[in-house]
């Protein structure tokens, strides 16, 4: 599965991922391979990314949205703080 992480001013990360754990609305949920389509908005919190390789990347958001389709994982986020 594939990510592109983007804020208003720059593209954070774009690569291949083993899953991502987010902050949503509700709570934190985690998406993996071959996930449902979803599409939602984001709360204050850390971001969690397995990239392929099996490093990890952490930061924290203030908000966003996150849309998942076919594998391909858009994260849309404000207040990037690495």
């Amino acid at each position: 599965m594939n990510i592109s992480v983007l804020t208003p001013d720059i593209a954070v990360f774009e690569g291949p991922i083993k899953s991502v754990k987010i902050p949503g609305i509700n709570g934190q949920f985690q998406i993996l391979n071959n996930h449902a389509p979803l599409v939602s908005a984001l709360a204050e919190g850390p971001v969690e990314i397995v990239k392929g390789s099996g490093e990890k990347l952490t930061f924290n958001i203030e908000k966003g949205f996150i849309e998942v389709l076919r594998n391909e994982v858009s994260l849309l986020v404000q207040g990037y703080k690495a």
